[in-house]
């Protein structure tokens, strides 16, 4: 297995840090239209330590980040990302061990999926030799260290394994292995949509609502409970009523970042798939048309969202429930609001109202 790592800007966000305005786009801002809920803002000098820890890590520790791209990293606003969603979060080791897996995530999708490294060729490959660096790979000697060295010189691999050790150190085994399986979820998803690309094909809308339940930000919902320092029960957690809640939480904050980078995703150099052109495709209506019904879907799950979370509640009374849906709660609130407010990433289609 060959795995060509670019020599382009790589990393967390930097397949397009500035949201460079282009005739017709808006700035970015709450769309119009689409159901959502305010949060609080975070402190700056907390986003500032989070922000401050993560570059140190990305850079000097695994070396995913040169130096010279150290800006352009922290324009991201992988603290104020972090703050914003885990609002309730243990302590700043507990939201350093958050922001580490989401610059790991992104790493994964940005070099071997995106456009900066990756393609939807030989993914399979690179998605299971970045799975094995979550979990010790087995083999005998010496294949297992030769795999142990190939991972160690892919720097997405080096990241992946890094937050993931850390993360162990605020957590228990249960909740790591959830992680892991979470994280496989992403990665299907990820080989659907390599398929589609492959295959020049648009899914219908029921399966892109699907695909968008397993490449979606699960792996960072699943966690609440880890990142605000208790461990949600096994028992609870497995319930199918918190599955499904969890399920269209990560759906609803998936079609957030459809809906905000839609514009972004038009100018970059290979076709992206996303819920409005889903349906502009196969219900045949034009952009705005299109758009306005994807924001009808995002704001139809969120309402079901919400509702199920209710029932799970009712249906499974204890303190521990409630703070775990509430978790899920801020999470899908913060994520919002950070796509919302990054004008260094997004803008809004022209067609939309004006503010």
């Amino acid at each position: 297995m060959t795995v060509t790592f670019s020599t382009g800007p790589t990393g967390l966000g930097t397949s397009s840090l500035q949201a460079r305005r282009q005739p017709g786009e808006q700035p970015v801002r709450p769309i119009p239209g689409l159901y959502w809920h305010p949060v609080k803002e975070p402190e700056p000098a907390v986003v500032a330590e989070i922000d401050r820890r993560t570059a140190r890590w990305a850079v000097e520790e695994v070396n995913l980040v040169p130096p010279e791209w150290a800006d352009e990293f922290e324009a991201f606003g992988t603290g104020r990302s972090v703050c914003l969603t885990y609002p309730e979060a243990a302590g700043l080791d507990h939201l350093e061990a958050a922001a580490r897996l989401l610059v790991a995530e992104n790493a994964v999708d940005d070099c071997y999926c995106e456009d900066h490294g990756g393609s939807p060729h030989g993914l399979g490959a690179r998605l299971l030799m970045a799975h094995s660096s979550l979990e010790r790979p087995y083999a005998v000697t010496p294949y297992e260290q030769q795999w142990q060295e190939k991972l160690d010189s892919e720097p997405p691999c080096r990241a992946y394994r890094a937050a993931m050790e850390f993360f162990n150190q605020h957590t228990s085994d249960q909740i790591r292995d959830r992680e892991i399986h979470d994280l496989a979820r992403l990665h299907l998803g990820y080989l659907a949509e390599a398929a589609w690309s492959i295959d020049g094909v648009v899914p219908e809308i029921p399966e892109y609502l699907m695909v968008r339940q397993y490449n979606s930000f699960r792996p960072c919902l699943t966690i609440v409970d880890a990142i605000d320092g208790y461990a949600f029960p096994a028992d609870l957690h497995d319930h199918p009523k918190v599955q499904q809640v969890i399920a269209l939480a990560s759906l609803a904050t998936t079609l957030v970042n459809d809906l905000y980078s839609y514009t972004k995703e038009l100018r970059s150099p290979r076709p992206h798939v996303n819920l409005p052109t889903v349906v502009q495709t196969h219900d045949d209506l034009p952009p705005d048309e299109a758009y306005a019904k994807a924001i009808t879907i995002h704001n139809d799950v969120m309402h079901r969202f919400e509702a199920e979370a209710a029932a799970c509640a009712a249906e499974l009374p204890s303190p521990l429930t409630a703070r775990y849906l509430k978790g899920i709660a801020d999470w899908v609130d913060g994520n919002h609001w950070w796509h919302a407010t990054n004008t260094r990433r997004y803008t809004l289609p022209g067609f939309l109202p004006a503010e």
